[in-house]
Parts: structure tokens; sequence; C-alpha cells
């Protein structure tokens, strides 16, 4: 047996196992599991954006796992089976990639997304935005409808024309504050945001992970600001701004020598 096959069998078998066996896992629905699925999906992302391959593989088993016990409690159900989602998936996979499976010749990857778009309404989506899921953090669920809208042509030609649209907007929050509308400056600082994810794929750059990048090293120069007072025996609360700056350029290049 293919050792894919193999491990895949075994974690199968575990599940049954524990499902029959263990209390915790006896009592589990989907509900109970959604939650922790969320967390396990956000842990993988962490260990993405650190590249930290042992924890990357840790966490890819861990939602492999929430798959399976999924699957399970599918058939419980009797509503499916792990046979069912997988054969699912892998027969949606043919059907809208014919240029693979079958005899449609594309140029590019644009033209791929394209007909992906397509193939999907074919399958009876009223809109192509419908494949974007309510509940995804703001930021990628611009990037997710920008793609979206790209694929049937809905999209700016060159970067130049977005960044354009950014000063415009940004312009527009500048006038919205002045009048001090505080409907209007959300709505206008929302448009802000979109137009700058929208701007962030004409230059290549994942907006959501250059924003958590932005995170994690603002965290890690303000913890070192923290230390370093402590050592000082300063007190932060006591500081002006002037001061903290200084510690904070201290940081930056403390932290740099050390990259």
């Amino acid at each position: 047996m293919d050792n894919r096959l193999a491990a895949f069998a075994r974690l199968l078998n575990i599940m049954d196992d524990l499902r029959e066996k263990y209390p915790w896992d006896k009592k589990q629905t989907v509900q109970t599991l959604r939650k922790l699925t969320i967390e396990e999906t956000y842990e993988l992302s962490d260990a993405i954006i650190k590249e930290d391959w042992k924890s990357i593989k840790e966490e890819l088993g861990d939602l492999f796992l929430h798959l399976v016990f999924y699957a399970k409690i599918g058939t419980e159900q009797e509503q499916f089976s792990v046979a069912d989602v997988l054969n699912s998936v892998s027969e949606k996979l043919i059907y809208r990639h014919p240029h693979i499976y079958g005899d449609v010749s594309v140029e590019d990857e644009e033209e791929v997304k394209r007909n992906w778009e397509k193939l999907k309404l074919k399958e009876g989506k009223k809109s192509v935005l419908e494949g974007v899921p309510n509940s995804l953090p703001a930021i990628n669920k611009s990037q997710r409808i920008q793609d979206k809208v790209r694929a049937v042509g809905f999209d700016w030609e060159r970067k130049e024309q977005v960044m354009d649209k950014v000063m415009e907007e940004i312009s527009e929050l500048k006038e919205a504050v002045e009048q001090g509308n505080k409907q209007e400056i959300e709505l206008e600082f929302g448009d802000v945001l979109f137009a700058l994810v929208n701007y962030s794929r004409f230059i290549d750059v994942d907006a959501e992970m250059a924003l958590e990048k932005t995170n994690s090293k603002f965290i890690q120069r303000f913890q070192w600001m923290e230390n370093y007072t402590k050592e000082k025996q300063l007190d932060m609360h006591a500081m002006n701004l002037e001061q903290l700056d200084e510690i904070w350029n201290l940081a930056k290049i403390e932290l740099l020598n050390q990259a």
C-alpha cells in the first residue's frame, strides 16, 4: 500500500477508536469542534508566517485530525462519509480543471481563473462572490472579493491607477474628518483600506501577511522596550513620548543587529 494511504488509514482507525472509547471525543459535535478548528487554523497561520516547518507539520496534523473528526460525525449522522468528502472534492477539481483533465486550452493563469468562475456559475451559483465566506477576517475578505471580480474582468489595468484611487480615498477621508461626521469617517476609512488591499495585489504583496508581520515586528520592539526600561529601572508611564521614542529607536537598532 502507498505509504500516504497507509498513514491516512491509520489516522481513520485511531479516530474510530477515540470516538468509541475516549469520553471527550465521544461527546464532541460539529458545533463544539468549530471553535477549536478555527483556533488550530490560526496556529497554522502563525507557524506559516514564521516559516517554522516543524510547527507547520504539527499544525497540519491537528487540522487533519479535525477534518477526519468531522467526517466521522458526518458518517454517524448518516450525512456523508470520508470517502464521500474526498470523492466530492476530487470530482469538483477534475470538473474545474478542463485544461488538465479535458481538451480545453488556456494561455495563462488569468484565463484559468476566468474559466474557474464561469464553471462555478454553471454549477448554479448566482454570483461570483458567493464563494467568499461572510466570517472571513475583513482584510482577507477584501482580498478574496477583489480576486473574484478580477476573474470576470472587473479590475484596474495598472498599479498607477490603483495608487491614484488610494490617494483619492485618502483625500475623501481627510475631508470627512474635517467635517466631523463619524459615520462618514468610518465609511471613508473603510474605502482607504479597501483601496490599499487592492493596491497590494498589484505590487504582489499579501496584505494580511504584510500587516501581520508589522504586528509581530511592533510586538517584538515594544517588548524589547519593556525589558530595557525594567533593566534600567525606568518607569515607562512617567516618560514622555520623546523619551519613549528614543528607546524605540534603540530597539529597532538592537533587533536589526540580532536579525
